[in-house]
């Protein structure tokens, strides 16, 4: 029995069961033994689009190029990532960025909201001599330009409510024990219907819905702070354009799938995002997002297929592993059609970021 699971089995004796929510908490920020705050997971458990290839990051920093150009070419903004991992994003988007506008590269201030003592480290030693700002929380990020801000596959990991429906009304799913093990079980007592989103409160009995009020929060304050100052918010992740019902919640280990209460702290933990449940936060904190797209059609857009002919006319040896991360990023088998590119800015006055025009 690893650490962390002993360590629950104790909390859930002392003080009862736990929500998903604060099960999920545990397992990735425990102090001790949680899995982002002593290890780099990234390879080993998962691999993110970045880490596929170059061209992804390449193409982001473009992209916000792009839509920097369109607001004018502010000289001071913050360049923001949420969950920046080993930093290879960032560090493909400024070597891009750099190469095509390097006023582009003075005027960012980049910002990376990370809590991972260990990958605080990595992040460091990936961007070199860059100038880089970590800080804990959204809230910590300095007002005193426009926001320019990227979470790639940020979303998904945070923690998620899940509630069953029932004959007679809904119940909050909990992480209990049974003794040397944990397991899921239901509140006896009914949780309100106005926890549940409206369009899905008639699905049938045993239907799960799973609800993220941390992360439509987040996004109503980065909707707000675009609003406010300008700026331009770019969130790439799985999940589903409408709000629907379904059971989600999975854990990767070894890039295979896991028993999510199995191995706390050594598992990756995720759950598909609510697309349609941002487009409401966004709307409620005053910023406007087009409508979403799917990362194929996104990435296309942005110009990945001459991207990635120009990498193989300079590298022929390495065609058939471009090809590969290529299909990766754009195959509607693999990340194509289930990651989705969604886009907060300051409204219809404004030019709509590359890859979402109406």
């Amino acid at each position: 029995m690893n650490a962390l699971k002993r360590k629950l089995l104790d909390l859930i004796e002392a003080q009862g069961p736990l929500t998903v929510v604060q099960y999920m908490a545990i397992a990735f920020g425990d102090p001790e033994h949680g899995y982002y705050m002593r290890r780099d997971p990234l390879g080993r458990d998962f691999i993110t689009a970045p880490e596929v290839s170059q061209i992804f990051g390449e193409l982001i920093g473009l992209f916000f190029v792009q839509v920097w150009e369109d607001r004018r070419r502010p000289g001071k903004f913050q360049f923001v990532e949420l969950g920046p991992g080993r930093g290879t994003l960032m560090a493909d988007m400024m070597r891009a960025a750099g190469k095509l506008r390097p006023q582009f590269v003075d005027a960012a201030r980049i910002t990376l909201v990370e809590t991972s003592p260990a990958l605080r480290e990595i992040q460091a030693k990936t961007l070199g001599s860059s100038t880089v700002n970590w800080v804990s929380r959204f809230d910590d990020i300095a007002a005193d330009g426009p926001l320019f801000l990227i979470a790639n596959e940020f979303f998904d990991a945070l923690p998620i409510h899940q509630f069953v429906k029932g004959e007679r009304g809904w119940h909050e799913r909990m992480v209990t024990s049974d003794g040397d093990n944990l397991r899921f079980a239901l509140t006896p007592d009914h949780v309100p219907p106005s926890v549940i989103p409206a369009s899905v409160r008639e699905v049938a009995p045993g239907s799960v819905i799973e609800v993220n009020p941390g992360a439509t929060e987040l996004v109503r304050r980065i909707a707000g702070r675009i609003a406010e100052t300008g700026g331009v918010a770019l969130i790439i992740d799985y999940g589903h354009t409408t709000t629907a019902a379904g059971d989600t919640l999975q854990a990767m280990k070894d890039n295979a799938f896991a028993d999510p209460l199995a191995e706390p702290g050594a598992a990756d933990l995720t759950a598909h995002v609510d697309f349609q449940a941002f487009a409401k936060a966004t709307a409620e904190g005053e910023g406007y997002a087009p409508p979403i797209t799917v990362q194929a059609k996104f990435l296309e857009a942005l110009g990945i297929h001459a991207r990635a002919a120009r990498l193989k006319r300079d590298n022929p040896e390495r065609t058939s592993e471009i090809d590969s991360a290529v299909d990766r990023l754009i195959g509607p088998h693999q990340m194509g059609t289930l990651f989705k590119a969604f886009t907060i800015f300051e409204g219809r006055d404004q030019m709509t970021p590359p890859g979402f025009d109406d």
